[in-house]
């Protein structure tokens, strides 16, 4: 892989850095903002809720569109939608107002993530992309970990609304390194054949070291009447994976939103400091960069699918010690290490073998299918676990109750059939 295709993959791994911090900064201020406003647990599971929405609504309706106006432009439209979401939360008056925002900024997520996701898996070779992906999906708790760390400090000066604002700068900063060293998607030039496709394939064979093209090459042919995006993803010949491959992505979204979402404020509910809560959810985030870099490397040795159920079952161990050492500091920490390596590992394992599964015209619809019914089951899980709060439940429990979606992962995983693109897998 040249230099060129690196940095592509640097700006997909940034871009996932700023998705870590947009979707815990939530998690980071729920505390502050209940004390604030006074909520209680439901309403406070609606506004962790309200960001996981939008993100579910942004990848199944709005990414979809990046295979017919070009990945790069719609990554640079999320973007806009993101950070103007995230400024504006940060002038939110109640939670009504502050939960509607975190749907705007939710839908700038969702529709790009997808997007990115499909650029890293393009600009990888054979040989270095489920390493690539891996990398890619690092970025999520790498973001989060600097968002907690930010946090701390921003509440500690200006306040919680200091931590919104802090995200629209980032943000903003990172739209001009897109403009600069992000490429449209090969697969798009090729099979969309914009104005200009191929100078711009061309430019961006030579970048990559790659001989030149006198044409285009000839797009996948679709027959008359042939399926095409939702359509085709749920034909006879895909149904299975697409069911499987969402019912997965479903189980693991449930339980790590519940995860990243709730356990600060949690681990402030068993006895804890703000800031003990808060660095709580920083250490699984730190496990979780240990966790999706050691799967890259495991993913250049091992089976794909058994590496994935592997690290799924360990998630779920991992929670249940959680459960039980969740009312003492050391043991705490220790455990959400633990659950964040394998959560994270688990995570790197299924975006790197979404792209694989399906062909480049509905590779992004694909992806964006799977992303947004997991997003679905991230909507779901902060706000049942509210309601679980308010009945009482304790915080042990609760992880007892969430390790079991990730089994049911695990086993969905295994029961995928092997694809023709993914024969590492």
């Amino acid at each position: 892989m040249s230099r060129f295709q690196w940095t592509a993959i640097a700006i997909c791994v940034l871009l996932n850095v700023l998705d870590g911090f947009d979707v815990m900064v939530m998690a980071f201020t729920a505390s502050h903002v209940a004390d604030e406003w006074g909520l209680s647990g439901s309403e406070i599971g609606l506004t962790l809720s309200a960001g996981l929405f939008g993100m579910a609504g942004g990848s199944l309706f709005l990414a979809p569109l990046a295979d017919r106006y070009g990945r790069r432009a719609i990554i640079l439209a999320s973007m806009a939608i993101i950070t103007a979401g995230m400024f504006a939360s940060a002038f939110a008056q109640n939670v009504g107002q502050l939960a509607a925002l975190r749907v705007v900024t939710g839908l700038g997520i969702g529709g790009m993530l997808a997007s990115v996701g499909v650029i890293a898996a393009e600009y990888s070779s054979d040989r270095y992309r489920s390493l690539s992906l891996a990398l890619y999906s690092i970025g999520y708790p790498i973001g989060a970990t600097i968002g907690g760390i930010l946090a701390v400090w921003l509440i500690q000066w200006w306040g919680w609304r200091s931590v919104f604002a802090g995200g629209a700068l980032a943000s903003l900063l990172v739209v001009p390194l897109v403009l600069r060293y992000l490429p449209e998607s090969l697969d798009f030039l090729v099979t969309r054949r914009p104005a200009g496709a191929l100078p711009r394939l061309n430019r961006l064979l030579a970048r990559m070291h790659l001989p030149q093209r006198d044409a285009l090459p000839d797009p996948v042919l679709v027959a008359a009447g042939a399926r095409t995006g939702y359509a085709k993803l749920f034909s006879p010949a895909l149904l299975r994976t697409t069911v499987l491959i969402a019912l997965a992505f479903f189980m693991l979204m449930f339980g790590t939103y519940f995860v990243l979402s709730w356990t600060p404020k949690l681990l402030v509910d068993a006895g804890m400091s703000s800031g003990q809560g808060i660095t709580g959810g920083v250490l699984l985030n730190l496990g979780g960069i240990a966790g999706g870099g050691l799967f890259g490397w495991l993913t250049t040795r091992f089976p794909l699918r058994a590496l994935i159920a592997i690290f799924l079952a360990g998630t779920a161990s991992a929670l249940a010690l959680f459960g039980y050492v969740s009312s003492d500091l050391a043991p705490a920490f220790a455990a959400a290490v633990l659950i964040g390596f394998a959560l994270f590992g688990s995570m790197a394992g299924l975006y790197a073998l979404a792209p694989i599964v399906y062909d480049a015209s509905v590779r992004t619809t694909g992806l964006g299918w799977a992303i947004g019914v997991g997003r679905i089951g991230a909507i779901l899980a902060p706000a049942i676990v509210g309601v679980l709060v308010d009945a009482g439940w304790r915080t042990g429990s609760l992880y007892y109750l969430f390790s079991v979606p990730l089994l049911v992962a695990a086993v969905a995983v295994l029961a995928m059939r092997r694809g023709h693109r993914s024969a590492t897998a």
